[in-house]
């Protein structure tokens, strides 16, 4: 019998988390942009990986480089910023044929001086963290917007009835809980021509106005309601993924006081938490595996 060959599967390689501050000193008031990309490239790189040659090797530092020479410029949109960086790669050099260009983005705002914003003092700011992904092959591209660290609650209007019990069920039903979670979600755009800051805008309300709407019979139905209300208002967006950890609050016992607890005083538990995740997607819509693959975890 002859041992079947060793071969190289799928690979990327780049320069990853790359930290560019760009300050726009076009007069007394600035403006700043903050993010962190990871550029990886994807195409013939074979040599490097089995003969040691890297006549191929878009070295990592050239790829940091860039990063910087392109927010000379200036960013815009993290979207818009990746996209340009994908066309410069992929135009550039031959054996590039794709990649996955990623990005965070941090959110400043001015600093209030004597009741008025400073030109050029600023505070971080941002109830979470804007993330953005492209991922170019040919000619293809794939935009992937999201946000992660959006924290959430709401004090009623929340329960967990009706699963099933066994010998090892504890928890008792409840129609009246805190319901609280930290919102990651990812969403695909259906074009490459967009006003991402307005859409990102948009999505982040259209997530946070449905949190709110309704009861809560668990948080799979929130987040299913959570996505179905992005899609059902942008049609720019093709899918949305969501992940989201179940921020378990308990009421505590205080009979050991003296004391009753209507639902007022609770214990907030870190961990071990519930974890749901789930895509919405649009009912006959091809699914593009190439979009997500690379990405960690659920989203």
């Amino acid at each position: 019998m002859t041992e079947p060959a060793i071969v190289l599967g799928p690979n990327q390689y780049g320069k990853a988390e790359v930290r560019v501050v760009k300050v726009t000193r076009d007069d007394a008031r600035h403006e700043i942009e903050d993010l962190s990309v990871t550029s990886q490239l994807r195409g013939d790189f074979a040599g490097a990986h089995l003969e040691g040659d890297n006549s191929h090797v878009v070295a990592t530092d050239t790829q940091k480089n860039t990063v910087f020479a392109f927010a000379r410029a200036g960013i815009g949109s993290p979207e818009a910023f990746l996209l340009r960086l994908a066309d410069h790669f992929t135009s550039s050099f031959d054996w590039v044929t794709g990649g996955r260009w990623e990005a965070e983005s941090y959110a400043w705002q001015r600093i209030q001086a004597h009741g008025a914003p400073h030109d050029h003092s600023f505070v971080r700011s941002g109830q979470e963290t804007r993330t953005a992904l492209v991922v170019a092959e040919g000619a293809d591209r794939h935009v992937i917007a999201g946000l992660k660290g959006l924290t959430v609650l709401k004090t009623t209007q929340s329960g967990f009835e009706g699963f099933p019990r066994d010998r090892y069920t504890t928890l008792q039903e409840t129609g009246d809980r805190i319901l609280a979670t930290d919102v990651a979600a990812r969403w695909r755009y259906s074009d490459a021509a967009l006003d991402y800051d307005a859409l990102y805008d948009r999505v982040r309300g259209l997530l946070l106005e449905a949190f709110t709407e309704g009861y809560s019979a668990a948080l799979q139905a929130t987040l299913f309601d959570m996505g179905a209300r992005v899609l059902e208002e942008l049609p720019e967006i093709a899918e949305i993924r969501l992940s989201m950890p179940n921020k378990h609050h308990f009421v505590v016992d205080l009979s050991p006081f003296g004391l009753d607890n209507p639902n007022e005083v609770f214990y907030a538990a870190d961990r071990p938490y519930g974890l749901i995740e789930a895509a919405v997607t649009r009912e006959g819509l091809a699914p593009a595996p190439a979009a997500w693959e690379g990405i960690g975890g659920f989203c």
